[in-house]
């Protein structure tokens, strides 16, 4: 649990670094497509569904997007 509970912290921070952008979930999306391992967007996807991620509304709008190329 500790391991996706920072895969939450590190993409909660990625949203800060692009809050100022205007396509902020965009680039989030971007970001986590080009340097996360598919496992880690699996995993971090299903910590957002079951309900216990504390992810900013951007990173969630982000994930929705993955897999969707």
């Amino acid at each position: 649990m500790q391991e996706v509970q920072q895969l939450a912290k590190m993409a909660n921070q990625i949203a800060d670094n692009f809050s100022f952008h205007d396509d902020a979930v965009d680039r989030i999306s971007d970001h986590i497509k080009r340097f996360w391992a598919p496992s880690m967007q699996r995993k971090l996807i299903e910590f957002d569904q079951s309900g216990e991620a504390e992810l900013k509304p951007e990173v969630r709008a982000a994930l929705k997007t993955l897999g969707t190329d």
